[in-house]
């Protein structure tokens, strides 16, 4: 018996002690930075954040951003609050750079409040603390590094930090108090202003071209229509917040097509949101006889992402659904379409879910219309497919060309999973001489990203803008994009890059519904639209010249959280964009932090 009792006490102690060594070495993903001594930490290595791994770093004082910084006590009377400000920038700006998506330790001090667990942060190493200290940006034991804070200050000063107003396009010096009126301010250096931004009148009356120059870019419009091919872009960057009016131009387009039907309406969608403008277009044209059919996609268990796509059916001839079954081999693949075809003579398609995040222009979107009877016959062969029950993997290709003349322009349409799109794409970016521009929701395709690697080192011009969302994706291209210095851009607006788009060379234009991933290519039901046309491919590129210098250059570099201050506008759009279940003020990312 004693053999036994002291054989289960080793064992406990063995287990003790290995579970001790676990917790020593184990590691952390840094999942937020809300201001520097507020960290939030997957503690549990779930990938989410929950309750209690919000992180107080311990005993450090540290130059807080905000447009009331608290005076440090080691700092003296001769550092104003305009300096003030500016080192809580930096500060927060360098937090960001040696924390964001890193692996960390935690080292817990026991403390506990209602807001956080008290612990330091061990990174490469090195105590957090200790950083901040010797980076100049923070005291330990109420001193500072003097020389370094000098620097700091020094560089403080030289950013001329001004207030933006996004909504009105306007720029505020810090004291103005004109500058914090709206929601969806921010605080950044004059140098990454947007090139139209306008100075207050009121505290820049003096020297109204003191910060920015009176620089304009060049206007561009939404829409470039070649009599059979029509491309209508949104521009989020000026629609904040969403709503259920048809008052954009994709919106109207969509609208007017459905008024000017006649005989059929077909409608292969993701979901719907009541736009009550569409959705009384539809009943009207069914009243007057227009037989209207419609695939949507739906979840095994009911738990749709568009909550209102069955109010729709209502106004349906015909309808079916890939209703995915449990444990079935289709139950992670979505019918991703977003494609409408009129008369059999005319598609309108791209990107755009008809929710009030893609038809009042709050996401970034491209939609494609085509007046052509080939085109139509593709996509209505896709359609019945659907219709009738074959989904993803069931469905056949068809034996009809996919590429054809529509005016002057060559047009190839591919459908997923069949026709296995990226042995189209990539030949296109081996072949890429001048440039190659993509706005896009993610990127997750190895070959893909490997073909804009090899065209970048190529002395191909390469830009990429991805949505904010997308840099935690499974998967995720853009940091070894970024490794090889390819230039990319993490969007920093509130709506969505929601575009799956490459342009190429002003010569092709690559855009539809697929995103740049494995499942877009080889799961689900989408399509894509290969467009040679020098006119289209000229229009998209100067349209993303104008995104890319409307995103600043810190967004090379660093990742724009969804929901916060990093993108202008999330707290105040009534959007949960980051999908924690918080919405604006009830975020963290949006308690009052300006950087």
């Amino acid at each position: 018996m004693k053999r036994i009792a002291t054989s289960a006490f080793l064992i406990i102690l063995f287990t003790v002690f290995a579970i001790f060594l676990y917790f020593q070495n184990t590691t952390n993903s840094v999942l937020k930075i809300i201001n520097p001594t507020l960290i939030q930490v997957d503690i549990n290595n779930n990938g989410i954040l929950d309750d209690d791994e919000t992180i107080c770093i311990d005993s450090t004082e540290a130059f807080m951003p905000g447009l009331e910084p608290e005076k440090p006590i080691f700092i003296t009377d001769d550092v104003n609050k305009k300096d003030l400000i500016a080192l809580g920038f930096i500060t927060l700006n360098y937090s960001k750079d040696i924390l964001s998506d890193k692996q960390v330790k935690l080292i817990f001090s026991g403390k506990k409040s209602h807001e956080c667990r008290y612990a330091d942060i061990n990174i490469d190493g090195q105590s957090y603390s200790e950083k901040l200290y010797e980076a100049g940006l923070a005291a330990k034991n109420g001193k500072f590094n003097y020389n370094k804070f000098t620097n700091r200050l020094k560089q403080a000063q030289n950013l001329k930090l001004v207030i933006y107003n996004n909504k009105s396009n306007k720029y505020h010096k810090l004291d103005c108090k004109y500058g914090i009126l709206s929601s969806d301010y921010i605080i950044m250096p004059s140098k990454e202003l947007p090139k139209d931004a306008a100075p207050c009148k009121f505290c820049h009356m003096k020297n109204q071209s003191a910060v920015k120059d009176k620089t304009q870019p060049v206007k561009i419009p939404p829409t470039i229509s070649k009599g059979t091919i029509k491309l209508i872009l949104t521009d989020y960057t000026k629609i904040l917040k969403p709503d259920r009016k048809c008052t954009s131009d994709v919106c109207k387009a969509l609208l007017n097509e459905i008024n000017n039907s006649n005989q059929t309406i077909d409608i292969a969608i993701y979901g719907w949101d009541m736009i009550p403008d569409l959705y009384n277009a539809l009943t009207a044209a069914h009243n007057r006889g227009v037989k209207i059919r419609i695939v949507f996609d739906r979840s095994y268990n009911n738990d749709d992402y568009y909550k209102e796509t069955l109010t729709i059916l209502k106004v349906a001839d015909k309808y079916n659904s890939d209703y995915r079954q449990n444990n079935s081999s289709f139950t992670n693949q979505l019918m991703h379409n977003k494609f409408f075809i009129f008369d059999n003579s005319k598609v309108f398609t791209g990107s755009m879910n008809i929710s009030s995040t893609g038809t009042s222009g709050f996401n970034s979107n491209a939609v494609v219309i085509i007046d052509s009877k080939d085109a139509a016959k593709l996509y209505t062969y896709e359609f019945e497919q659907m219709l009738s029950g074959k989904f993803h993997s069931e469905k056949q290709k068809p034996n009809i060309p996919n590429s054809f003349t529509v005016g002057k322009d060559k047009l190839s349409i591919y459908f997923s999973p069949y026709d296995k799109t990226f042995n189209y794409i990539v030949p296109l970016i081996n072949k890429a001489q001048k440039y190659i521009y993509i706005p896009a929701f993610l990127i997750t395709h190895n070959e893909l990203s490997n073909a804009l690697i090899n065209a970048k080192n190529r002395g191909v011009d390469v830009k990429i803008i991805i949505d904010a969302n997308s840099t935690s994706t499974r998967n995720t291209k853009h940091a070894i994009l970024r490794q090889n210095n390819v230039p990319l851009k993490t969007e920093n607006y509130a709506g969505r890059m929601h575009s799956k788009s490459i342009i190429i060379d002003d010569k092709y234009l690559i855009t539809g519904s697929m995103n740049f991933s494995n499942s877009g290519e080889n799961k689900n039901d989408e399509n894509c639209l290969i467009i040679e046309s020098p006119e289209i491919a000229r229009f998209y590129r100067n349209y993303f010249i104008y995104l890319w210098s409307k995103i600043p250059d810190k967004w090379l570099k660093y990742n724009a959280k969804a929901e916060g201050y990093d993108s202008i506008g999330s707290c105040s759009d009534g959007i949960d964009n980051d999908f924690d279940g918080y919405i604006d003020n009830e975020d963290t990312g949006c308690l009052k932090v300006n950087n």
